[in-house]
């Protein structure tokens, strides 16, 4: 019972049960989604006909047109504001004749006075009033009184700047100019001709409902639609006004509402517990890893959200969303067949959300192979680059053919999805981005990490080389022997190739008691075998350590821990044994703290590790010695139960010793012996070369 309910079930099962409510939550409520078409399209359902009398309405282009009739030739309804006119014509009479020293007649003030009397009378607009006019877009007004109706030009109607020009115009004299600069006149040209925003909106809303009032009637049982159709405007207006008709019916909201959504559930449910499913049978490390499954399940979730908000604010938005993301993560992040579980997954979740679930499924699982299948490992930029590419192709290919197997031509193929596809592509390039800031959140580590990691020049390398240069050398080994075998089974081959390279950082702190690193002198002569299998074996410890300081990846520190996995140090085990032959050795203190190799890619670096050391000690690499030592190294690990934790198959290990053998005579190849020369050849003084013994050979 303990078992059942621990950490970790309960942290997978709210995970199962978070991602199905989210989804579900954000499913689109929408009623009217009962049929799903598209203009231009064939109907994909059997025969339709009217469960009622339904009302013909005009189609969107007829609609669009009378819609657009009617803003050309609709007269909005303004007021005036007689109040505001009769304050600024009293309050500029009172400050014109209030002000001294004006230089103007009391006739030739009241010329002022009436001057803005009539040009409020003829009307002042605001200047966006008045740049319609002036284009001619607004000839005419609407003024209603008592309920009655009285539309007048607009011609005399003048903004407070066209205003003040006329004034200018009529009033040229020094005197006249003074005093309206002195009595601020500009001050009273205020609008009093404003829009009755109410009333106008009203009277638009009257005008256009009789314009799309019904046309026509389609009688109870008559025909709508049949398979195989082609959904014209009429049809595309006629099936909305049925879907319409079916979601208002009252008659059972049990089925128009709660059935649905009881459906969504049961589907996303299947779809959620076959991934849970794939992972606990095929992928269990990953299924008992909850850093990964909340990695898989958010990033499922999130394309979810995502293609629901596409598809709700673009027409046909769902193929702007670059699903292909999700194959590409989980290729870096895990392997090929994850990926492509995975995406599917996800296609099948966002598919009843696509007006055409079938045409959607085959155009996403043609990308999604093809974006699985050329990006195997993600190491540069590039590769990026070409995949969008790719995908992009893919995408046009596959919907090109679905569109010509419907409507059997390509007249009707929308260039506008190509443009979706194209945006679709753009986004898969800031995948790159993507994979740094995952890695940061979630810890994994990408190709391209490794690849870094991988210079010799990264710190923690460089003090290996400098420090310990035989270790140094023989890690190189290890990592072309490695390398190598797993390019051959199919394991990560840039992730043994790394791994390799830090697996024994420990020994910089003791470089002396190790083979590699000795000149001579063994400080082991010196010590007893139980003390020299502590210092050997702590170069494990050492490295976790070195790895911890230099904030080195778990994967890498993986390869540190397991590279001996729980064997004994046999040399000094040995030693102490043949020197107490009438003692029960404990094994404990010559045993490596482990674990075991528990990946295919720790395996060969044990292997590897352990064949390249034995191999220095060869006196003659002929391909039979080669293959023994080899066949002994590796058969003695198996033996000992080292790699029972791995999921190493036995024509895995067949095959990585063909890797190794194969690889170690190339590495001693035997060398041609060059003859010396027994007489030296006597040569002309003009025939010597500067460059000095041109008889020096380089093997």
């Amino acid at each position: 019972m303990n078992k059942i309910f621990s950490k970790y079930n309960i942290i997978r099962a709210l995970l199962f049960v978070g991602a199905i409510t989210v989804i579900i939550w954000l499913q689109p409520k929408n009623d009217e989604r009962s049929y799903h078409f598209e203009m231009g399209k064939p109907w994909t359902y059997s025969l339709l006909t009217a469960p009622n009398d339904m009302p013909i309405y005009l189609d969107s282009i007829k609609s669009r047109a009378v819609r657009d009739s009617i803003q050309r030739s609709f007269i909005p309804v303004y007021e005036r504001d007689i109040n505001t006119e009769k304050s600024a014509v009293a309050a500029y009479a009172t400050r014109i004749n209030s002000t001294k020293d004006i230089g103007l007649s009391p006739h030739e003030r009241n010329q002022l006075i009436n001057s803005l009397r009539d040009l409020l009378e003829n009307g002042i607009v605001d200047q966006s009033t008045y740049q319609d006019v002036k284009s001619g877009k607004l000839g005419e007004v609407r003024f209603i009184h008592d309920n009655t109706a009285i539309v007048i030009p607009t011609t005399n109607f003048m903004s407070p700047r066209a205003a003040y020009g006329r004034l200018d115009s009529l009033f040229n004299e020094p005197q006249f100019r003074t005093a309206i600069e002195m009595t601020a006149m500009s001050q009273f040209l205020i609008p009093n001709i404003i829009l009755d925003t109410i009333a106008t909106k009203r009277l638009y809303e009257e005008v256009l409902q009789k314009a799309m009032a019904p046309i026509g009637v389609i009688q109870q049982g008559e025909r709508i639609i049949d398979k195989g159709d082609i959904v014209t405007p009429e049809l595309y207006t006629l099936l909305q006004t049925y879907n319409r008709m079916t979601a208002g019916r009252s008659a059972t909201q049990v089925d128009r509402h709660h059935y649905p959504i009881l459906g969504q559930l049961l589907y996303v449910t299947i779809i959620i517990t076959s991934l849970y499913l794939f992972l606990m049978f095929f992928r269990q490390r990953t299924f008992h890893d909850n850093r990964s499954l909340v990695f898989i399940m958010s990033l499922v979730t999130a394309f979810v959200i995502f293609s629901y908000g596409m598809a709700e604010t673009f027409r046909s938005g769902i193929y702007m969303v670059p699903y292909t993301i999700v194959a590409i993560l989980m290729v870096v992040f895990f392997d090929g067949r994850m990926a492509f579980f995975v995406y599917m997954t996800q296609i099948m979740l966002c598919t009843i959300i696509s007006s055409f679930p079938l045409e959607f499924i085959f155009v996403q699982f043609i990308a999604g192979v093809t974006a699985i299948t050329s990006l195997k490992e993600l190491n540069r930029r590039s590769q990026l680059i070409r995949a969008a590419l790719y995908v992009f192709i893919a995408y046009c290919v596959s919907f090109v053919a679905v569109e010509i197997m419907q409507t059997g031509t390509l007249d009707k193929i929308s260039l506008r999805m190509f443009g979706y596809f194209g945006i679709n592509a753009v986004l898969i390039s800031f995948t790159y981005v993507l994979v740094f800031i995952l890695e940061k959140l979630f810890g994994f580590v990408s190709s391209v990490t490794l690849v870094e990691l991988s210079d010799v020049n990264n710190p923690v390398l460089r003090e290996l080389s400098e420090e310990c240069p035989g270790t140094f050398q023989h890690s190189m080994q290890v990592s072309n022997l490695a390398s190598e075998a797993a390019h051959r089974i199919g394991a990560n081959v840039q992730l043994v190739r790394t791994g390799a390279l830090y697996h024994d950082i420990g020994k910089i702190n003791n470089p002396a008691f190790f083979t590699e690193n000795q000149h001579g002198v063994n400080p082991h002569d010196a010590l007893s075998p139980i003390q020299s299998a502590r210092i050997v074996i702590n170069h494990i410890t050492d490295g976790l350590k070195k790895a911890d300081k230099y904030k080195l990846p778990e994967v890498i520190k993986d390869f540190i821990s397991q590279h001996h996995g729980a064997g004994k140090a046999k040399y000094f085990y040995n030693t102490y044994s043949n020197a107490h032959p009438d003692e029960d050795v404990d094994p404990a203190p010559f045993t490596y703290p482990g674990p075991n190799p528990q990946t295919k890619e720790t395996s060969i670096l044990m292997m590897a590790d352990a064949v390249e050391a034995a191999s220095r000690s060869l006196k003659e690499y002929t391909p039979e010695a080669i293959t023994a030592l080899v066949n002994r190294i590796i058969d003695s690990q198996i033996a000992d139960g080292l790699h029972n934790d791995s999921p190493i198959s036995f024509r895995d290990v067949k095959t990585i010793k063909e890797a190794f053998i194969s690889r170690l005579r190339t590495m001693y190849h035997a060398r041609v012996s060059y003859p010396a020369l027994n007489k030296e050849k006597k040569t002309e003084p003009a025939e010597i070369t500067a460059g000095g013994n041109e008889n020096t050979v380089n093997p």
